[in-house]
C-alpha cells in the first residue's frame, strides 16, 4: 500500500482516530480539513491510487499533456464560501482564466460568446436578436443583487432558512415568488420568455446540459441560469496545473494539521455497534476505529447497502435506495493536439469551454433520445480547451483538449455504439474546425466503465452522483428524508455528492457533513441526535412498524 503526499505511514492491526473519512474526493478532503480545524484527529481512506476523486489530472494522452480525469472548469469552486474559507492559495492553489469563458457554436457555424465583459456578451446575443443584449443585462444586474445569499443558500445546510430569508428581504415577497417560478421553468420556456434570438437561448440551454437535466425538464433553468450568470460574473476558471491542484492543496492543508490520507486502501465495511458507526474495515482486514464519527464521500447506495448493509437500515429506506436514479452516463475523449483547434467560428477560438452539436431544437431532440434510452444521433458536446485556459497544460504551441457527451444510463452500451459515438463527436468538431484531425497526436477514449474503474464513485460514468432532477434534490436527495447529511446510523454522515446540494466542485456536501458531525459530538449532541432520530422515525419508522404488524397477522 502507498500513502498520498502528506499522509502518515500505515500501521497494522487496529488504528484509532476521532473521525474516519471514507473517500478522498474533494468533498471528503474538505470534511477532513474542517474536522482537523476543530482539533479532531482524522484518517482518510481512499480506494484509488491517489486522492482527488473527480479532481484528478494525469498524462493519459502524450507526455507533457495534462488531462483532467473528471471536473475541469470550476466556477462553483471559485465562488464557494467553503473552499474560499480554507485559504487553499496558501497551500499552492492558483486559478487561471481562459480569454473568454464560453462559446456556443450552432450547427450553421454561427457562434455566441459569453464573456466576463458584459458589453461583449450583450453585443454577441444582440446580433441574433436586437434587444436581447438589454435583456441579458437585466439578468446580470439582478444576479449581482442576489449572488451572495443565493450561493450561500444553495451551498449551505438544508434547510437554508437564514439565506432564503435574505433573498426574500432583498426581492420582496412577490418577486421572490417570481424567482422561484423561474428556477422551476424548463430552460426552453425561460429562453422563450426572456429572449427573442437563438444566441441567448442557446447559452442558457447549453449550460443546463452541464447537468443531466434535459432542456425541456422542470428546473433546468435553475442550472442553466446559474452557470450562465457565474460565467458572466467570474468566468469559468481552472486550477493551474490541473484539477488535481485542488486535491493537492486540500491534502497539504490537512497534513499541516496532522491529518492522514491513505491511498490504495479501499473500505469494505462500516462497523456498526448498537446502532452507531464506530469505525471501518479495509480490504485487507485492517480496522480503523472512530471515536466520534465516520464520514463517507461515497455514493449513498454504495455506502448504505454495500458498506453498511440492509440489516442496519429501515425497510422503507432500502426500498427508496432501490429507486435511486443515477444521472446520465458519460463518454469522454481526450486529445493531445499539435496546435490550437482551427475553428471557423471566431467565438470558439477564445473560449475555454465550447458547446457543440445543437441549436435549441437540437438540444430538445438530444434530451428526448436520452429519455428514451436511445443513443443520440447528434451528440451534444461540452469541449474544453485546457491549454488556452492554462498554458501549463501542454508544451508551447500545442493544445490539450477534451470533450464529453451524455449517454443513457438506463442500459448497456456496446463497443460498436460507443465507437460510432466517438466518430460522431469527432465529425462535429471537424465540421466546425476543418483540419482538426490532422492535429491529433494521440487520443484517449474514456468509456463509462473506464470512468468507474478510475473512480468507483462514478457509477457507469455518472459524474454527478445521481440525477439533478427535482424529484432527487433538496429533501429528496439522496432519498425522501430530511435533506441532511445525517444517516439512519448514528455517527455516520454522507459527505459526497449524493447528499444535498449535489454535484460540482464546491465542497458543500463535505462541509455540511463535517458540521453535522461536530454538532453530534458537541455539548448539545444528545439533543441534536434525538431530533435527527425523531425525523427519521417520521420518514421511515411508521412504515416499518406497520409492516411488522401486518407480517404478524
Amino acid at each position: 500500500m502507498t500513502s498520498a503526499p502528506g499522509a502518515t505511514a500505515l500501521t497494522t492491526g487496529t488504528e484509532t482516530a476521532d473521525a474516519v473519512v471514507v473517500g478522498a474526493g474533494h468533498n471528503g478532503l474538505v470534511a477532513a480539513n474542517l474536522l482537523a480545524d476543530a482539533g479532531w484527529s482524522v484518517t482518510v481512506l481512499e480506494a484509488s491510487d491517489a486522492p482527488g476523486g473527480a479532481t484528478r489530472t494525469e498524462e493519459i494522452t502524450e507526455p507533457g499533456f495534462l488531462n483532467d480525469l473528471g471536473s475541469a472548469f470550476h466556477p462553483m469552486g471559485y465562488v464557494s464560501p467553503v473552499l474560499r474559507g480554507l485559504d487553499l492559495g496558501e497551500h499552492g492553489l492558483v486559478w487561471s482564466h481562459p480569454h473568454e469563458p464560453l462559446a456556443h457554436v450552432l450547427p450553421d457555424d454561427r457562434g455566441v460568446l459569453l464573456s466576463r465583459d458584459l458589453d461583449v456578451t450583450a453585443a454577441s446575443v444582440d446580433r441574433f436578436a436586437p434587444g436581447d443584449g438589454d435583456a441579458w443585462r437585466r439578468l446580470a444586474d439582478e444576479w449581482q443583487q442576489l449572488r451572495d445569499p443565493l450561493i450561500a443558500a444553495f451551498l449551505g445546510p438544508f434547510p437554508p432558512v437564514k439565506d432564503a430569508a435574505t433573498v426574500l428581504r432583498t426581492l420582496g415577497g412577490p418577486d421572490a415568488l417570481r424567482l422561484a417560478r423561474r428556477m422551476l421553468l424548463p430552460a426552453t420556456r425561460f429562453g422563450q420568455e426572456e429572449f427573442r434570438g437563438e444566441g441567448a437561448r442557446a447559452l442558457i440551454a447549453g449550460n443546463a446540459l452541464h447537468t443531466d437535466l434535459g432542456v425541456t425538464q422542470t428546473a433546468s433553468t435553475a442550472f442553466g441560469w446559474l452557470l450562465s450568470m457565474l460565467a458572466q460574473d467570474v468566468g469559468f476558471p481552472v486550477p493551474v496545473g490541473g484539477s488535481r491542484s485542488i486535491a493537492r492543496a486540500l491534502v497539504a492543508r490537512l497534513a499541516s494539521r496532522g491529518g492522514a490520507v491513505h491511498s490504495r486502501r479501499p473500505v469494505t465495511r462500516v462497523l456498526v455497534e448498537g446502532g452507531r458507526a464506530v469505525g471501518v474495515v479495509d480490504a485487507e482486514g485492517g480496522v480503523v476505529r472512530a471515536r466520534r464519527a465516520v464520514l463517507a464521500d461515497v455514493p449513498a447506495p454504495l455506502l448504505l447497502r454495500d458498506l453498511v448493509g440492509d440489516e442496519h437500515l429501515p425497510a422503507r429506506l432500502v426500498a427508496d435506495l432501490e429507486r435511486f436514479q443515477w444521472d446520465d452516463a458519460i463518454l469522454k475523449v481526450d486529445w493531445a493536439l499539435s496546435g490550437p483547434i482551427p475553428w471557423t467560428a471566431p467565438e470558439a477560438r477564445a473560449a475555454g469551454t465550447v458547446h457543440l452539436g445543437g441549436d435549441v431544437t437540437g438540444l430538445v431532440d438530444f434530451g428526448a433520445d436520452l429519455d428514451a434510452g436511445r443513443m443520440p444521433a447528434n451528440p451534444f458536446m461540452l469541449l474544453g480547451q485546457m491549454t488556452l485556459a492554462d498554458p501549463t497544460r501542454s508544451p508551447a504551441g500545442t493544445e490539450s483538449v477534451w470533450a464529453y457527451t451524455h449517454l443513457p444510463h438506463s442500459r448497456e452500451h456496446s463497443d460498436a455504439e460507443l465507437d460510432e459515438q466517438v466518430r460522431r463527436m469527432t465529425a462535429w468538431i471537424e465540421h466546425h474546425a476543418p483540419g482538426f484531425s490532422d492535429l491529433v497526436l494521440r487520443r484517449t477514449v474514456s468509456r463509462p466503465a473506464d470512468l468507474q474503474a478510475r473512480n468507483p464513485s462514478l457509477v457507469s460514468g455518472a459524474l454527478m452522483a445521481g440525477t439533478a432532477q427535482i424529484h432527487q434534490m433538496l429533501v429528496f436527495r439522496p432519498t425522501p428524508g430530511l435533506g441532511r447529511p445525517d444517516t439512519v446510523v448514528d455517527g455516520l454522515f454522507l459527505a459526497g455528492a449524493t447528499a444535498h446540494p449535489a454535484g460540482a466542485v464546491h465542497g458543500a456536501p463535505g462541509a455540511n457533513a463535517a458540521r453535522a458531525a461536530l454538532a453530534r459530538a458537541g455539548r448539545l449532541g444528545r439533543i441534536y441526535a434525538a431530533g435527527i432520530r425523531a425525523g427519521h422515525r417520521l420518514v421511515y419508522g411508521a412504515a416499518d412498524e406497520r409492516r411488522r404488524v401486518l407480517a404478524g397477522r
